[in-house]
């Protein structure tokens, strides 16, 4: 069974950065990054296809976060960078066996998920 495990999250005060990292125990083609912050529905943030590197970003995010991979270590990490305090959220990864993300678009898509890293972005 693929498991994968997040790092990275932490404190940080608005404007400043963090990246997270999601490390497969197999690879995945497709990988996302969700958040949920208490009391919301959980958001899409980003999304990578990794043998065609084609991304997805929330408009919420675009322009701030970027998704990148680092194959050797069947890595996939999510720079943020100009933090906001609704940016505060549990942050997951999650991921599709198949090598297409096309029209998967929400959580019950992703059938792989790791345990979560708290993002908190104080004003």
């Amino acid at each position: 069974q693929v498991q994968l495990v997040e790092s990275g999250g932490g404190s940080v005060q608005a404007g400043g950065s963090l990246r997270l990292s999601c490390t497969a125990s197999e690879y995945t083609g497709c990988v996302g990054w969700f958040r949920q912050a208490p009391g919301k529905e959980r958001e899409r943030v980003a999304r990578l296809n990794r043998s065609s590197g084609m991304t997805y970003y929330a408009d919420s995010v675009k322009g701030r976060f970027t998704i990148s991979q680092d194959n050797a270590q069947n890595r996939v990490y999510l720079e943020m960078n100009t933090l906001k305090p609704e940016d505060t959220a549990m942050y997951y990864c999650a991921a599709r066996l198949a090598s297409s993300c096309v029209g998967y678009t929400r959580s019950v898509d992703y059938p792989i998920w790791g345990q979560g890293t708290q993002v908190t972005v104080s004003s």
